[in-house]
């Protein structure tokens, strides 16, 4: 009898390129969870409901959820079948050619470097913020972007010099990915460990502080526009709570490392996601329970909010840490996904050899994580988050869509195909995915699509320059083995 299964047209991969495998299930939920709990739990809960949802956030987060949970059931068939790092482009790559996986690869570089120079920005506030509890002042002008705005658009001077925070953070981060992945995995497990036991603390403590009265209206009532509460505020509201889920998939990224890919992919994603959900919802039934969620529209909603209540307040310097581990951790998470994306692109030929070298003693690529650790240091240093975040979410919605897609093609190409993971009522699940994550790229608004669309003009002169001459056709084949 014969299987049908995929594989790469040349398997073997030279050593020097091979990189160490020293992850299991425990490491990879804990690089799920390091990469979704951050500025989404500390930031996003509070400005959702106070602009959009009112304690009715916890649905907006379910809405969200929801989407990520179809999109991940398709990242874990695809990680199941092919184990290799690269994620989303590596899965276009297989089912729908070069162009399209160059496509979702440039892409991907709005949702993992620059969010990382995003979010990194935004831990310097909130170390800023700590220092400040224990009486240390750091000069304005070395702690803040020397431009601001809403946008591209409108950018203005600040008189700051550059976010030193921010680019000192990225400096010590990409010194742990460059030294080895296991030692990188020990180190964010540590700063997870910290976050999420804040996290843990705020519910289990805030649970008994929570008033009915608080929450009444669950659904306050719309204001004659469109995403101000009611219903359409529910639905406005998913769309920033989808950021709270930005990077679950970055475990994918992960395959060459993993012991067990096609077993403990699967479980890193889902495992990950589930958890965060859970979290997530807890957390905005305290904060909208325990304060007056008109009020949450704040840098640091959760400090706030438990600096208001006499038996909480022991809490706000644990937060204010874990806000700042939490955040620390998104900006590892995302600047190791960007370098094994970079480095299975380079290997296929779309980018060149110098971001799929591998360091021989620390198996790493070493030079590759250089290269994005300068340019986001760049970027933190002189950006702030709102204007870095503007390109961040379509461009992570538009990979989502594809590997969507992507699973009901391998389904009719290759029906036969080995899979240790299958996507549960695929041609519900996978459709599903795609309507939900249309809706919230459609809901970012025509501003947000020029920006994709000046972004994806100047990957396809990159890709004409130099991918469609180096990068194979396409990637993967289907063969017949005994």
């Amino acid at each position: 009898m014969t299987d049908v299964s995929l594989t790469q047209p040349n398997p073997v991969v030279a050593e020097e390129h091979q990189l160490k495998r020293a992850l299991g299930p425990v490491n990879l939920i804990l690089i799920g969870i390091g990469s979704i709990i951050g500025s989404g739990i500390f930031v996003y809960t509070g400005t959702a409901a106070a602009q959009h949802a009112g304690p009715a956030v916890m649905i907006s987060f379910v809405i969200a959820g929801f989407g990520c949970l179809f999109a991940g059931l398709c990242y874990a068939e695809f990680a199941s079948m092919i184990p290799e790092s690269g994620s989303a482009y590596t899965y276009a790559y297989a089912t729908m050619g070069r162009f399209m996986a160059w496509f979702i690869g440039w892409n991907m570089v709005l949702e993992y470097l620059v969010s990382a120079a995003g979010v990194s920005a935004g831990w310097s506030g909130y170390l800023v913020s700590l220092l400040n509890d224990f009486h240390i002042q750091v000069p304005a002008a070395l702690t803040s972007a020397p431009f601001a705005g809403d946008g591209f658009t409108n950018l203005h001077r600040t008189g700051a010099l550059f976010n030193l925070p921010a680019v000192a953070l990225i400096a010590l981060l990409t010194t742990f990915l460059v030294i080895g992945v296991k030692e990188s995995a020990r180190f964010n497990g540590l700063m997870v460990a910290v976050k999420v036991s804040i996290v843990v603390l705020v519910i289990a403590f805030g649970l008994s502080f929570v008033h009915t009265s608080n929450l009444t209206p669950f659904i306050p009532p719309n204001q004659g526009q469109f995403g101000k509460f009611g219903i359409t505020g529910i639905l406005a509201a998913s769309s920033i709570a989808f950021f709270a889920y930005i990077g679950f998939e970055a475990v994918s990224v992960a395959a060459q490392e993993a012991r067990n890919p096609r077993r403990d992919l699967p479980i890193g994603i889902l495992g990950s996601l589930g958890i965060c959900t859970v979290l997530y919802m807890l957390m905005a039934l305290v904060l909208t329970g325990i304060t007056d969620w008109r009020t949450l529209d704040v840098t640091s909603p959760v400090s706030f909010a438990v600096s208001k209540i006499e038996g909480l307040k022991w809490l706000v310097i644990p937060i204010d840490v874990g806000a700042v581990v939490g955040l620390a951790s998104v900006v590892f998470i995302s600047l190791y996904g960007q370098s094994r994306v970079f480095y299975s692109m380079a290997r296929d030929g779309f980018l060149p050899p110098a971001f799929s070298s591998v360091h021989p003693r620390f198996k790493t690529p070493h030079r590759g994580t250089i290269i994005i650790g300068v340019f986001a240091a760049v970027l933190a240093a002189i950006f702030p988050f709102d204007v870095l975040a503007d390109l961040v979410s379509i461009g992570t919605l538009a990979a989502f869509i594809a590997v969507c897609t992507g699973i009901m093609i391998l389904r009719i190409q290759v029906p036969r195909a080995r899979r240790q993971f299958r996507t549960p009522y695929v041609w519900l699940t996978a459709p599903a995915g795609i309507f939900i994550c249309g809706v919230m790229m459609v809901s970012l608004g025509w501003a947000t699509w020029i920006r994709l669309v000046v972004w994806t003009v100047i990957g396809i002169a990159i890709f004409l320059g130099y991918g469609i001459r180096h990068a194979a056709p396409s990637k993967w084949k289907v063969l017949n083995e005994p």
